[in-house]
């Protein structure tokens, strides 16, 4: 059984994590525990949840329970694709974005922690209304002034890389503007490194954001103390002026750890709907098959230490509504517009 790291960890906070974790790498399951036939691998992925996923007490998920429910769907000439099935339906009980089942041909994934909700975005209507043709594209950032001088930014991925001289570049050239709108709905994350360095862009001052806890042992609440994670101030151009940081429930993951750090910041207001959350960062494992199964092993807190894996809740919730819409206008965009120029 091997236990391999994803790519999410690559912010240097994270760093420590790696040899906390030692004791559980080396403990892991191994592929002699199981042989590899539908019901051993079946029971190779219900162990493996059952001691390194993150979550299963805080959501309160029975998971004896849900394999009472899942081992009798399990027989022995079942077909890969029935057993994939299986498996991936076991998994999306966890309810968790972070959970994901990989073999050559599919990938079992978990999809309602956002279809569940509004959508909150229109990116018709943002390239058409707010973006048009002459807009700016650094690294993964679209971002124009707007006619009321209001700086806009759309940022529709963390996998998008963005360096330190692109975000100069965009915040000397909004630099005039009145205010800033930063747009992260529909990001559904990436990598943690450009969270930290975008955010260390609107902060003067080094600002505890966290904590991060790694699991100690097999039990479901065998965790580490909470580990503190600051966010140090950017060396270079910083954004002195107001922000509204626009959200929505497919923010996910990478998304929902820069909405969390930009709140703690006194001149960001986070304006639409909640993030989707994603707050576990994810571990990979393999069964005796070779399929791979990808979990959250490692919880993120709030500065108050509070869980956010159900998402952050904005300080001006606003959902779209049709009729602006259908007039190829952003209510939250343009509740944004309004707040900055109320706060001006």
């Amino acid at each position: 059984m091997k236990i391999k790291r994803t790519y999410y960890i690559s912010k240097l906070r994270w760093l420590g994590v790696i040899v906390m974790l030692l004791p559980l790498l080396s403990g892991c399951i191994r592929e002699e525990e199981f042989e590899n036939s539908p019901q051993g691998n079946f029971e190779a992925l219900w162990k493996i949840i059952d001691e390194q996923y993150c979550f299963l007490d805080y959501k309160q998920i029975d998971w004896d329970a849900i394999h009472n429910k899942y081992q009798p769907l399990i027989t022995s000439n079942m077909t890969n694709d029935g057993l994939f099935e299986v498996l991936g339906n076991m998994l999306a009980e966890l309810k968790d974005g972070h959970v994901n089942l990989y073999n050559a041909s599919n990938t079992a994934r978990y999809w309602d922690w956002y279809l569940d909700y509004p959508r909150n975005f229109n990116e018709g209507i943002i390239e058409r209304t707010y973006l048009g043709r002459d807009y700016r594209i650094a690294g993964g950032m679209k971002y124009k002034i707007l006619e009321d001088n209001i700086g806009y930014i759309y940022y529709e991925s963390f996998s998008s890389g963005v360096g330190n001289g692109n975000l100069d570049e965009i915040l000397s050239y909004l630099a005039p503007c009145n205010g800033l709108i930063i747009d992260v709905r529909n990001n559904g994350g990436g990598t943690l490194t450009y969270s930290t360095s975008i955010a260390a862009r609107f902060t003067n001052e080094k600002t505890l954001t966290g904590y991060i806890q790694h699991k100690t042992g097999k039990g479901h609440n065998d965790f580490s103390n909470p580990e503190p994670i600051y966010l140090e101030p950017s060396n270079s151009i910083r954004w002195q002026k107001k922000v509204m940081l626009l959200a929505n429930r497919h923010s996910y993951s990478a998304t929902n750890d820069f909405v969390n750090a930009m709140r703690y910041f006194p001149n960001v207001t986070l304006v639409g709907d909640k993030t989707g959350g994603g707050s576990g960062l994810p571990f990979s494992s393999e069964l005796p098959n070779g399929w791979a199964v990808r979990f959250s092993a490692s919880p993120h807190l709030d500065a108050e230490k509070k869980h956010i894996e159900f998402g952050i809740d904005p300080d001006e919730k606003i959902d779209m509504v049709k009729e602006d819409e259908d007039k190829g206008i952003d209510t939250i965009i343009e509740r944004a517009r309004e707040l900055l120029k109320i706060d001006r």
